[in-house]
């Protein structure tokens, strides 16, 4: 049996497992990013008109900004999340390598594109959403880099 398959990662041509440290950065990473999808995908999933309404917070209602209101796009855009979600959580948990990277640039798939679109359209924003904007777009895809960078450095399957 293989030893990632009997829960046990090393390293190739090393006896001792990857770093720590890396290995925390990573599942924190990983960590937060699902919790940066996770929240907002369930909101819009099992609540989709209170989202649209007050994502991501009542004061400032970035989503009404893009009229109308589509409930099926809405809980489908939050079930598209939570299947995000399924793998980053997958990934921090068992953190084998090639998971964590697919995980990553799985995440990377969507906050980039989601982030040009933002880009594209600060106009109809004051300053204040227009930094919480950026701010809340950029992190995710400088953690999925994080993670990404991080992975490739560690040889072998598990991290």
């Amino acid at each position: 049996m293989p030893a990632e398959s009997r829960g046990t990662c090393r390293r190739a041509g090393s006896a001792g497992p990857a770093p720590e440290t890396g290995r925390l950065l990573v599942r924190a990473a990983l960590a937060l990013l699902c919790l940066g999808q996770g929240a907002p995908g369930a909101w819009a999933l099992f609540a989709p008109r209170s989202f649209h309404d007050a994502f991501p917070l009542p004061v400032f209602a970035w989503v009404t900004k893009f009229p109308p209101y589509n409930e099926h796009l809405v809980r489908d855009v939050g079930a598209l999340s939570l299947g995000l979600t399924t793998v980053l959580l997958w990934a921090a948990v068992r953190p084998e390598r090639s998971l964590v990277r697919a995980a990553a640039f799985g995440s990377l798939a969507f906050t980039v594109p989601h982030l040009v679109f933002h880009m594209a359209h600060l106009a109809r924003f004051q300053t204040v959403d227009v930094v919480g904007q950026l701010v809340s777009q950029v992190a995710p895809i400088g953690m999925a880099g994080m993670v990404i960078v991080l992975s490739r450095r560690r040889i072998g399957a598990c991290l």
